[in-house]
């Protein structure tokens, strides 16, 4: 018996959005059910990066260069098993160096509005990403435009859900076989 969720190449995919969106909970439930590599893109920051958050400063183009350089490295270094990384990817730049590193990358977009993002954010006591901050990251966020492997979906279902979408999206001529 084969495997239901067998990809050639397997999938590189980057769970993207705000602070707040559901990121890591939607990434690692999707590489589980993939069979693939989970990273955090916040364990990548480093300490300067953190500081900066906690304290409620967005963080400039320059702070998050070499971050998403070691994202791109970690994509790209899963090119032949496969990977699923949470990064927020806000600017169509950042997406730039990732997928400038691994081509393959898929993005899949978590949106939902600021008022439902906040009140996620509000709730997460011991993050380093305060609610002040969600303004920031709506402010910098670019959509994906239509020139990029990506599709976006509403945060406002469960995580089993989102997870079926993705990999719907990810194996479209098999989505039946997505649900297993």
């Amino acid at each position: 018996m084969s495997s239901n969720l067998q990809h050639h190449p397997p999938p590189l995919v980057v769970v993207m959005g705000v602070s707040g969106s559901g990121k890591t909970t939607v990434g690692a439930a999707l590489a589980q059910r993939l069979r693939v590599p989970f990273a955090d893109a916040d364990d990548f920051h480093p300490e300067a990066n953190i500081a900066k958050m906690s304290a409620g400063v967005p963080l400039s183009d320059d702070d998050r260069g070499p971050w998403l350089g070691i994202i791109g490295d970690w994509l790209a270094s899963h090119a032949d098993t496969g990977g699923v990384v949470s990064c927020s990817a806000l600017r169509r730049a950042y997406r730039d160096v990732l997928t400038a590193a691994a081509t393959q990358a898929y993005f899949i977009h978590l949106h939902g509005t600021p008022q439902v993002i906040a009140t996620r954010v509000a709730g997460r006591p011991g993050h380093f990403m305060p609610a002040a901050l969600v303004e920031s990251q709506f402010e910098t966020l670019e959509p994906l435009q239509s020139d990029e492997r990506g599709s976006a979906l509403q945060v406002d279902q469960p995580v089993d859900d989102l997870v079926t979408q993705s990999l719907a999206l990810l194996n479209p001529s098999n989505p039946e076989e997505t649900r297993r």
